[in-house]
């Protein structure tokens, strides 16, 4: 489970004395936690790996978004220490679908519901997200199935 492996990395971090890496991964085991509390009340997913996954995506999403304002604002040390946290927290993340990948993968969802226009892209995500999404940027699918539908 991703979820041990973020464990195990953590306490080699601390004995290896990798404090920037030891911050990051107590970051990702704090979101995880709190996305399990967030998960009480609500629906969890089956697979705890697909829980893992999401939070892991959603940091680095945030994380990408922050270099790209601290690089309009010239500050590019704070840049470059959000992109070493993206290269620390996508080590845990299950290799991404290539674009050639997705784009199959969605044509082959869109036979099998027979989806024919716009109107069936809700459809069409939804049958994405349950099939594919630890391996897929859900954000960059969206506009794929867009592209298919029109």
């Amino acid at each position: 489970m991703i979820r041990d492996d973020i464990k195990t990395a953590l306490v080699t971090a601390m004995k290896g004395g990798d404090k920037a890496g030891t911050a990051t991964l107590r970051l990702v085991q704090s979101s995880i936690k709190n996305r399990d509390i967030e998960a009480r009340t609500g629906k969890s997913p089956d697979d705890d790996d697909v829980l893992v996954v999401e939070v892991l995506q959603k940091m680095v999403k945030q994380r990408r978004e922050s270099i790209e304002m601290y690089v309009k604002g010239g500050r590019q040390e704070l840049a470059d220490a959000e992109a070493a946290e993206i290269a620390v927290i996508e080590a845990f993340l299950p290799k991404q679908m290539s674009e050639a990948e997705t784009t199959a993968a969605i044509l082959a969802i869109k036979t099998d519901l027979g989806a024919e226009g716009m109107k069936d892209m809700g459809r069409v995500m939804a049958e994405l997200k349950a099939r594919y999404a630890t391996a897929l940027d859900m954000s960059k699918a969206s506009g794929l199935v867009k592209a298919a539908l029109s």
